[in-house]
């Protein structure tokens, strides 16, 4: 499938490696070395559904969000899901250690992908749009991944957890949006290149829908390191668009993202994802004292 894709993009590859990334959608990505001295990608998705996502998140970020330049794409067969050849972001994802100005441009970059709303002029197959069910659709997450942590965590623990969802999914405010949402806003897919953002990869799960889960993952993995790398992500936000209450929302969303990524394990392979794991259930522990 990959010599196929090569073929397919004519590409000279000098050296080839697979980009890992844990807690990733499962999508295989190569970085190539052309004899040109470029680095170009190819990224295979896990299904044609998240092939089509992000294929039209492309075209709708398109002059309004930095990211990756989308230099070709082939939609594949009944053996491919679809391949796409994408230009390199310059820079590393993005670390804990990074400054207050880093965070200002990740706010600016997030609150641009929150601006954009459904095409009206753009009938979309892949990405949809959520936010008209927002809470039926956190719900049916929730209840999906439920059946995968049932049989990994104690029962009386889970019995606890669903209660505690149902309550709290009563207090959530009204949804914010219809705004494209990433679904995956996390370190590993924000690209910094010293003291600048270079922009935001992988949309194989973007929805048009509430903003309020967009910040779950950013907030765990990167601003509740910090208290000043959350107050500039605010600023930098804010000076594109309003910002909901956090407060009103991450307790809610955290404990959700626990509860789901121990389904996430179990869907992936326990064994494989212990350390995630055990974050995890510490984090669910922890919320439902």
């Amino acid at each position: 499938m990959l010599n196929r894709a090569i073929d397919q993009f004519g590409l000279r590859v000098r050296t080839m490696n697979e980009v890992e990334d844990s807690h990733s959608s499962s999508s295989t990505v190569y970085k190539c070395n052309l004899y040109t001295g470029e680095n170009v990608y190819l990224k295979i998705p896990f299904t044609t559904l998240k092939f089509q996502r992000e294929l039209e998140a492309y075209k709708i970020l398109k002059g309004s969000v930095s990211t990756p330049d989308m230099l070709d794409y082939w939609t594949g067969d009944e053996e491919c899901t679809g391949v796409f050849l994408l230009s390199e972001l310059k820079g590393e994802p993005l670390t804990s250690k990074s400054t207050p100005s880093i965070a200002y441009q990740i706010g600016v970059l997030h609150a641009e992908m929150h601006a954009i709303q459904p095409p009206p002029e753009q009938k979309l197959t892949g990405i949809k749009n959520e936010f008209w069910q927002w809470s039926s659709f956190i719900e049916q997450q929730f209840l999906n991944f439920a059946e995968d942590v049932r049989g990994v965590i104690d029962e009386q623990l889970y019995k606890r957890a669903i209660d505690k969802f149902e309550v709290m999914k009563q207090q959530l405010p009204s949804p914010d949006g219809p705004s494209f949402i990433h679904m995956d806003f996390r370190p590993a897919n924000i690209i910094v290149d010293h003291d600048n953002v270079s922009g935001v990869i992988d949309f194989e799960s973007v929805r048009f829908g509430s903003t309020e889960i967009d910040f779950t993952k950013l907030y765990r993995d990167y601003l509740s390191y910090d208290d000043r790398l959350y107050h500039a992500y605010q600023e930098g936000y804010t000076s594109v668009r309003p910002l909901i209450n956090l407060e009103n929302v991450l307790p809610f969303y955290r404990f959700t993202d626990a509860f789901n990524s121990i389904g996430w394990c179990k869907r992936r392979g326990i064994e494989k994802n212990a350390l995630f794991l055990a974050e995890n259930m510490e984090r669910l522990k922890k919320y439902l004292q």
